[in-house]
C-alpha cells in the first residue's frame, strides 16, 4: 500500500507530523509548522478539517461543557473547537505549499461536508479520529473516495473496529489501516497497551500503527519494534505558541529526536536474514577451532591432550573434534598448527 509516494511495505515507517491545533491562529506559523516537519524527517503533515458547527453545538447546558478530569475541563465544546480549528480558507495554501517543499498533506475531516471540501485537493490519504470512528456514515463517505484510509481505534470496541473495516471494504477499498490509539491527552504509559499493534494487524487483517498521546519519544520507538508502520504525533514549533494541544505535542527538538530514533530503530530491526555477510565472515576468525596444542608425529594418534577447540577460526570446525579423534595424524604437526580436512 502507498500513501502518496511512500510505500508502506518496503519504505519503512510513515510518520505523521499532527498539526491540529498547534498553528497558533495564524497560517504564517502553520507553514512554518509544515516546513520544519520536512526539515527534520516527518513524511507528512495532517491537518483537521472541522468547524465548531460541524462538531457540535453552540449550548450553553452541562452535557456540552468538558469534565472528566481532562485539560479543557470547565471549557465549552463549541468554544475549545472554535479556537482550535483551522480556517478552510487556509487550506489550498497549505497544500499547495506542502506540496512544493515535498511533504505530503491530507486531513482528518469531521463530517461530510469536510469531506466534500478536501477533495478539491486531491489529498493522498484520508484520516478518521478516534472520536469518529462510531460515525459510520462519515466512514462510509470517506472510504468510498477509493483513497487510503487510516483510523484511530481509540474508544472503539472490537465489534466496531470490524464494523468499520468491513465498511470500507463494502465500498471496495482495501486499503485501511488501524492505529493503535489511547484516547487521552496526555495519555499515560501504563494504558498504551503496544501490543495491540500486531494483534489489530493480525485480527483485521490491515496495516497497523499508532497514534500517540503519550509523553516524550519511547511510546512511538517501541510501537516501531512491534510492527508500527504508521507513527502519528502531534507537532508544534515551540510550546510557547500555546493552544489545545500544546502540553502533549513535540516540539521540534523532541520531534527531531524521535524521528532519528525511529530511523535508527529500523535498522535495530533489519531483516530476516540468515545468509553470511562479509563482517559475519571476517568475525568468524573470532570464533573456535582446532588446533594442535601439542606437536605430534606423523602416524600417531590426535586425542584430547593433542588437539583442542580454541580461537581463532582459520582451522577445521569444531563439529569434526568427535570424527578425528583417535585417527592418525598424516604427518608431522608442531604446537599450534591448525588441523584442516588433509588430517583426515
Amino acid at each position: 500500500m502507498k500513501i502518496g509516494n511512500f510505500n508502506l511495505v518496503a519504505d519503512g515507517t510513515f510518520i505523521i507530523a499532527e498539526l491540529s491545533a498547534n498553528h497558533g491562529s495564524d497560517i504564517i506559523i502553520a507553514k512554518e509548522t509544515i516546513k520544519t516537519a520536512y526539515d527534520i524527517g516527518a513524511n507528512a503533515i495532517k491537518l483537521q478539517t472541522y468547524t465548531p458547527d460541524t462538531l457540535t453545538l453552540n449550548c450553553n447546558k452541562n452535557d456540552f461543557i468538558i469534565k472528566g478530569g481532562t485539560l479543557w475541563d470547565d471549557e465549552k465544546l463549541y468554544d475549545l473547537y472554535k479556537e482550535a480549528s483551522l480556517p478552510w480558507e487556509w487550506h489550498q495554501e497549505l497544500f499547495d505549499y506542502a506540496r512544493e517543499i515535498g511533504i505530503d498533506i491530507f486531513s482528518s475531516p469531521f463530517d461530510k461536508s469536510a469531506v466534500d471540501f478536501l477533495e478539491q485537493f486531491n489529498p493522498s490519504a484520508y484520516k478518521i479520529a478516534s472520536f469518529e470512528i462510531t460515525d459510520y456514515e462519515l466512514v462510509r463517505y470517506i472510504a468510498s473516495k477509493g483513497k487510503p484510509i487510516i483510523i484511530s481505534t481509540g474508544i472503539a470496541t472490537i465489534d466496531e473496529i470490524q464494523d468499520v473495516v468491513d465498511i470500507c471494504r463494502s465500498e471496495g477499498n482495501e486499503d485501511i489501516i488501524l492505529l493503535k490509539c489511547t484516547s487521552a491527552y496526555p495519555a499515560p504509559i501504563e494504558d498504551a497497551n503496544l501490543i495491540m499493534i500486531k494483534n489489530l494487524s493480525e485480527t483485521f487483517g490491515v496495516i497497523s500503527g499508532f497514534s500517540d498521546h503519550t509523553l516524550g519519544i519511547i511510546a512511538p520507538i517501541v510501537a516501531v519494534t512491534l510492527g508500527a508502520k504508521v507513527i502519528e504525533k502531534h507537532f508544534i514549533l515551540d510550546k510557547s505558541i500555546g493552544g489545545a494541544d500544546a502540553d502533549f505535542s513535540l516540539d521540534k527538538d523532541e520531534f527531531t529526536q524521535m524521528v532519528k530514533a525511529i530511523r535508527d530503530a529500523e535498522k535495530l530491526i533489519g531483516k530476516i536474514d540468515y545468509s553470511m555477510s562479509e563482517s559475519k565472515k571476517k568475525s568468524r576468525n573470532f570464533s573456535r577451532s582446532l588446533y594442535l596444542s601439542k606437536d605430534i608425529k606423523k602416524g600417531e594418534k590426535f586425542t584430547e591432550e593433542n588437539i583442542c577447540s580454541v580461537r581463532p577460526g582459520y582451522g577445521l570446525h569444531p563439529k569434526y573434534l568427535k570424527d578425528i579423534l583417535g585417527k592418525c595424524a598424516n604427518k608431522n604437526y608442531t604446537f599450534g598448527d591448525r588441523l584442516d580436512f588433509e588430517a583426515f
